[in-house]
């Protein structure tokens, strides 16, 4: 893989995003509120992301990425990404892995329950680190749980896998 990757996480009350290199180093990183006050609709809380990942690329010198990677609460359809997290009513039935690959036309685009993306993370750079089996466990505005079975994500037959 050549470039950082953009990654996402998309949560009921922040939004953050990161280049996050090939090694595993973080190039840029912000985060932004999550506009989820009654009355906002998908299309501002859309644009308020499409900001923050317009400074993100912009602190690391918009450089070319290799992939695009995002992490939302659920349900969600899966693996078309069409989310609907509970924490974010503004976005139910929102195409999130399509409005970013129209975004990042030609770039591979994965859209997956954040906690899957907690527990994919631990075992690639963290505390998961050279286990075959991790449980990654998201408690924040919602509960989720991510499965790593030798060395292997544990998706099911709906993406829930581990929940």
């Amino acid at each position: 893989m050549d470039g950082p990757v953009l990654a996402i996480d998309i949560g009921g009350t922040k939004l953050a995003a990161a280049l996050v290199e090939p090694d595993g180093r973080i190039a840029a990183y912000d985060r932004a509120p999550t506009p989820n006050e009654p009355g906002v609709d998908g299309e501002e809380l859309w644009r308020a992301l499409e900001a923050l990942l317009d400074k993100v690329a912009a602190d690391a010198g918009d450089p070319p990425l290799a992939g695009v990677g995002a992490g939302c609460g659920g349900p969600m359809t899966w693996p078309a990404a069409e989310v609907s997290p509970l924490n974010i009513p503004a976005w139910r039935g929102f195409p999130l892995r399509e409005r970013l690959r129209a975004r990042h036309p030609g770039l591979p685009v994965r859209i997956h329950n954040d906690a899957v993306c907690v527990a994919a993370g631990e075992h690639w750079r963290g505390a998961g680190r050279g286990h075959d089996n991790v449980l990654g466990m998201v408690v924040s505005t919602g509960v989720g749980g991510g499965l790593i079975l030798d060395g292997r994500l544990v998706n099911g037959a709906s993406g829930n896998a581990g929940h």
